[in-house]
């Protein structure tokens, strides 16, 4: 059986996605073991305003979710139009 050129693609957008999810679940859990070191509060260490040192990966965290959501749309709408 021989992928479709659809196949190929959904299956370069699922590999894409489960990197990023892979990324951030790292960085989620890097950033975790911060603020537990910190002994911060959630609200005060994931507000990037109020968490400096930290904000770079607390905004990647937030654009590797939206990558997330829009990658996952991608692959719905393949599932759709299948």
């Amino acid at each position: 059986m021989e992928a479709s050129d659809r196949d190929r693609e959904l299956i370069a957008v699922m590999r894409q996605y489960f990197a990023m999810k892979a990324e951030l679940e790292s960085l989620k859990e890097q950033l975790e073991a911060a603020r537990e070191a910190a002994g911060e509060a959630i609200g005060v260490f994931y507000d990037p305003r109020q968490n400096t040192e930290h904000a770079a990966d607390l905004q990647r965290s937030h654009r590797l979710r939206g990558e997330l959501a829009w990658l996952m749309q991608r692959a719905e709408a393949w599932g759709r139009a299948a």
